[in-house]
């Protein structure tokens, strides 16, 4: 049964892999970032570039090694409103046969994770993708968003009742 492509699908077949790295960089586009904005509940992903390396090593195993930036818009956690953000970060990940291939990569808490391979490609999109929602914020806040700004008198202090208001502002 094939599987659905993934919304940012680079893949890079391994007989493109020599003795020299493989350099690439890749970008997402209007369509591309608009299913991965659906993907990470954003409320739009207005960027993301990456430049990513793969070389060989001698023990048969793929590093992969990339930088990316992006550029997005989320939901303020307290008032529902957007929040702006950026990131760039850098990863690197093992792709095997197994994990027990070669060196103990989990003796070291600095070491790339590990990744099986499945086939004959690596899809370069798809670990940046899965990259960015890890280096997303969790809670993103407005600097000047408190629970206390949605007013409300004392009776109706319960979380129920500023539910109720965070839910009816976002209905307006």
């Amino acid at each position: 049964m094939n599987q659905p492509l993934p919304e940012f699908s680079r893949a890079v077949p391994l007989s493109r892999l020599g003795a020299a790295p493989y350099r690439v960089e890749i970008a997402a586009d209007a369509e591309e970032r608009e299913r991965l904005a659906r993907r990470f509940d954003l409320l739009q992903l207005d960027r993301l570039v990456a430049a990513v390396t793969l070389r060989r090593l001698e023990d048969g195993r793929i590093r992969l090694e990339a930088r990316f930036e992006a550029e997005f818009v989320q939901s303020c956690v307290v008032t529902l409103d957007p929040v702006p953000g950026r990131v760039a970060a850098e990863f690197a990940l093992i792709y095997g046969e197994s994990e027990d291939d070669g060196e103990d990569i989990d003796s070291d808490p600095d070491a790339p994770a590990f990744e099986p391979l499945s086939g004959e490609v690596i899809d370069v999109g798809e670990a940046v993708a899965q990259e960015l929602s890890l280096a997303l914020p969790e809670f993103p806040r407005l600097p000047d968003a408190t629970v206390e700004a949605l007013g409300g008198s004392e009776a109706e202090s319960t979380p129920f009742a500023a539910l109720e208001r965070v839910r009816s502002r976002r209905d307006e």
